[in-house]
């Protein structure tokens, strides 16, 4: 019996793959100016990895995911997310500290109508990236999870 998805499926899942994850990491980018974040920017980068498993099996993602390397991962976006929390505890919990310091994302944010002044964040970007490093890597790691009970079922 044949396990595999078609020849359409599998083709245009190696198109989008890469699209996916870029999109994904541009929804984190912009999470301060548009709909999205962190959050919503992981989970469309982990669904590049389930699109994989849907489309190749476990054979799609052999190779591509590290149980250990996303657990390290999940542990430095949770730690960066709270160190950037407590860098403003001199002013208050989650103080945005670089908000128009005129450093790398202390950009002043113009009067008037804003069409979207990427470098305008303060630290919201980074605390974007440490979310979207902890929702891509957790969700990751679940279809690990998944992999392991898929393995055990055949095996069985």
């Amino acid at each position: 019996m044949n396990n595999q998805m078609s020849v359409i499926v599998r083709t245009i899942t190696r198109i989008t793959y890469g699209l996916t994850i870029v999109f994904g990491f541009y929804v984190i980018m912009h999470g301060h100016l548009t709909p999205g974040g962190g959050f919503q920017g992981g989970a469309v980068v982990a669904s590049a990895f389930a699109l994989l498993l849907v489309a190749f099996g476990t054979a799609g993602l052999k190779g591509k995911l590290n149980h250990h390397l996303l657990q390290t991962l999940e542990e430095v976006g949770a730690l960066a997310f709270l160190g950037l929390a407590f860098a403003g505890i001199g002013t208050a919990f989650f103080a945005n500290l670089l908000a128009n310091s005129g450093a790398v994302f202390g950009g002043a944010v113009p009067a008037g109508p804003n069409a979207g002044v990427l470098n305008s964040g303060g630290t919201l970007p980074f605390m974007n990236w440490a979310v979207g490093l902890k929702v891509m890597t957790g969700i990751a790691s679940i279809l690990i999870a998944m992999l392991i009970g898929l393995r055990k079922e055949a095996a069985e």
